[in-house]
């Protein structure tokens, strides 16, 4: 596994402090683009919150999960979470250690009261003095929020007087994209009130066991949520219940929980979780399995192997401005793309961060990680691994039949209705529930590169001939 480090730089810690006209909550800010290009501590917003206690919960939740690894239960070095403004709403996301729970705390606007929220993606100080101050909360006493440095402070600062590095694990990179991907595909599956949302998360078991392998399910039944071991229709797949533990900081404040996974095929699958808060939602979005991060679901292979892609993400990344709901309906019309490919090409900017998904709202949002865009790509297995095969010239193709050289053997990849199949094992072992396999991508990228070849050669062709048809005359 691939890991770097990423060096976060405060002007000062975070902290919750009192004074007479209430208590404040100041986030420090550690770089990050906005509207105006890179800043070193972005000013987001700074104003009051409308349900102060909640807010603090939610924030520790998500504070919570960037802290917990739910798999292997040793506890890695922590990112602090992103903030993004989105004009309406601040977004607070984190992924746990392990790669396998994506986080997200939406403070809505009618959470915020009395300021501008900005525009821009930055990485906020959550110290453990402050998760202490915000755990010990209590009342409703005015909580001012300010994220970004103090106004007069903007044109002051002279450097950074704390400094954080922590691990990057490529897996997390990916994780966001993949996590993007699957929630796309994700409808709405059950709704339960407040109250029965508490009574269905306080029963679920705080662990599988070892001995457990098979996924639980959950199907809606009447008010409440009740248990399978098959995916019935409308089922929804509970891979883990315990990774649900970060929901109880803020359920005896919930209105609703939602539940949102794709369409049950009989194997476990992705799901995310939403507890509707005044003025705020809180989701945790599930990997299939405890034992399995997103990374490596190879939903974003597909887009990151096209050329086409690589050059409708470049214009469509052109178009976006931090918006809290992106209409790749719009966007086609004023990219002149089909929506289609805006959809394919919103996959890629995904893959570096520029993009999350919204089950809440079915839309995408825009925002910008702070990190390498191109680092996942690059570290992605799979497709270094097919443009590899493809450079060596292992693919030779016939039809809808392709023969690939991996090592010493070859693998037979057959395309039926645009969906491609393959003799190796990994698609015996998932048959394209987790993306294609490397031969099928390498299959891929070499039929493309020879329609483009092709329609290049049909050209130059006909070029060709209007130009000995012309010195004819």
């Amino acid at each position: 596994m691939t890991r770097s480090v990423q060096a976060l730089a405060y002007s000062r810690p975070s902290a919750l402090s009192s004074s007479g006209g209430g208590r404040l909550l100041g986030l420090e800010t550690s770089g990050g683009l906005t509207p105006t290009g890179a800043e070193a501590h972005p000013r987001f917003f700074s104003g009051f919150l409308t349900s102060p206690q909640i807010a603090a919960r939610g924030l520790l939740a998500v504070a919570d999960v960037a802290a917990a690894r739910y798999y292997q239960r040793i506890r890695p070095g922590s990112l602090d979470p992103v903030v993004t403004g989105n004009g309406d709403r601040l977004r607070f996301e984190s992924f746990s250690g392990c790669g396998g729970v994506y986080a997200r705390l939406d403070v809505l606007s009618e959470g915020l009261d009395g300021a501008e929220t900005g525009h821009g993606t930055t990485n906020v100080d959550v110290n453990n003095p402050l998760r202490e101050a915000l755990s010990r909360m209590t009342g409703s006493d005015p909580l001012h929020l300010r994220v970004g440095p103090e106004e007069l402070a903007v044109t002051t600062l002279a450097g950074a007087v704390v400094e954080k590095k922590v691990p990057l694990p490529d897996r997390w990179l990916r994780g966001f994209a993949e996590a993007q991907v699957a929630s796309a595909g994700f409808d709405l599956r059950a709704e339960l009130t407040g109250t029965e949302a508490v009574r269905f998360l306080r029963s679920l078991p705080r662990s599988q066991g070892a001995g457990r392998r098979a996924p639980l399910w959950v199907v809606q039944a009447g008010r409440t949520l009740r248990p399978t071991t098959r995916p019935v229709p409308g089922a929804v797949c509970l891979p883990g219940p315990d990774r649900l533990v970060a929901l109880e900081r803020v359920l005896r404040h919930a209105t609703a929980l939602r539940v949102y996974g794709p369409v049950p095929d009989g194997v476990a699958a992705a799901s995310a979780w939403e507890v509707t808060l005044p003025g705020m939602r809180l989701t945790l979005t599930l990997s299939p399995d405890s034992a399995r991060g997103f990374s490596g679901e190879g939903g974003v292979l597909e887009a990151l192997a096209t050329e086409e892609a690589a050059q409708d993400a470049e214009l469509i990344s052109v178009l976006l401005a931090w918006e809290p709901r992106i209409d790749p309906a719009e966007l086609g019309e004023r990219s002149g793309l089909p929506v289609d490919r805006v959809r394919a090409a919103l996959t890629r900017l995904g893959t570096a961060g520029r993009v999350g998904y919204d089950v809440a709202d079915a839309a995408y949002f825009h925002r910008e990680l702070p990190y390498d865009a191109d680092r996942a790509e690059r570290h992605n297995p799979r497709l270094v691994a097919a443009r590899a095969l493809v450079t060596e010239g292992a693919v030779v193709l016939d039809g809808e039949l392709a023969t690939v050289a991996s090592g010493e053997r070859r693998y037979q990849v057959r395309e039926s209705g645009g969906v491609l199949s393959c003799t190796c094992q990994w698609w015996a072992d998932y048959r394209g529930r987790r993306g294609p396999c490397k031969h099928a991508l390498a299959v891929r990228m070499s039929r493309r590169s020879a329609v483009r070849t092709a329609a290049a050669a049909g050209v130059t062709g006909g070029t060709a001939g209007v130009e000995a048809f012309g010195g004819a005359r």
